[in-house]
């Protein structure tokens, strides 16, 4: 007996439940859509969001000051102590100097951003675990921010010695100006979210591009970024690594929650069976 319902000489099987398909749309293998729109709507509001709470508390000065002095001598005991005469010889260099703030204060958001895009358009599938790889590794570093707040290099006393190269040779912006001094959570160093942000561009890009050259230069990305937030004092060295860390821990926890683009493979179309007085192998239109 024919299991198509007698009303009607289609029988509809859809491998899941049916969704809704809107405009702009793009289907992933396991049945899941993805919309470009959507997803500026999410990574605008998730940046505003982040950047209001990083902003919030900014953190006492005495305490972040207390916070610096516990790393350098941290960093002195592993005898890694070298921000400031990397950064002195660094200077003997200006063009060098003023690439590094210009790489320090644009670059992270246009490279991470055509990341996202790349992966959104030419792996689709991986996307989601990607995008939720660098949101919550980005909200780790809240954290950080909130019980640690750190004195970055630049804001040291002078006897120190390190120079606020944005102050001496402003890019697009400085945290001097008027505006993002009072805005802006200057004590938010540790973890270090470029270094976090770069890490996830090469760890991306690398298994999926083809030329060497180019994964070349994805492995070469990050170790620019932790010398450009050195030069330019804004980071100690170990302002890095617990950047990778928090990068690593957001990566575990998408991958135990992200579905999207990860479930197995369904049919694009639905399946239309033979009607009753069509052969079994007949394949309709």
């Amino acid at each position: 007996m024919s299991v198509v319902d007698q009303r009607d000489d289609t029988h509809v099987e859809p491998s899941r439940p049916l969704r809704r398909k809107l405009r702009g749309g793009r289907r992933l293998r396991d049945g899941h859509y993805l919309y470009w729109w959507v997803e500026i709507l999410a990574v605008v509001a998730f940046y505003v969001l982040y950047s209001t709470v990083r902003n919030l508390h900014h953190g006492n000065a005495d305490e972040a000051f207390r916070h610096a002095r516990e790393l350098i001598s941290l960093e002195r005991d592993l005898a890694i102590y070298h921000e400031q005469a990397i950064q002195s010889w660094a200077m003997g260099w200006r063009p060098f100097i003023i690439a590094g703030n210009y790489f320090y204060g644009s670059l992270h958001f246009i490279v991470t951003g055509g990341v996202m895009i790349y992966l959104y358009r030419k792996w689709s599938d991986d996307y989601p675990l990607w995008r939720n790889t660098l949101a919550v590794g980005t909200g780790l570093a809240l954290i950080g921010f909130a019980f640690f707040p750190l004195m970055p290099p630049r804001l040291l006393p002078h006897h120190y010695g390190f120079v606020d190269t944005l102050a001496k040779d402003p890019a697009f912006w400085s945290f001097n100006s008027g505006a993002v001094s009072k805005i802006s959570n200057q004590f938010a160093a540790m973890p270090s979210v470029h270094c976090a942000w770069a890490l996830w561009c090469a760890c991306a890009l690398v298994p999926r591009l083809t030329h060497v050259w180019a994964k070349v230069l994805a492995v070469i990305y990050p170790v620019t970024t932790v010398t450009a937030i050195v030069i330019t004092a804004n980071h100690y060295f170990l302002d890095a690594p617990a950047g990778f860390l928090a990068l690593g821990l957001g990566y575990l926890a998408a991958r135990a929650f992200t579905r999207a683009g990860r479930g197995p493979a369904t049919e694009p179309l639905l399946r239309v069976a033979a009607a009753p007085d069509e052969p079994a192998d007949h394949k309709p239109e």
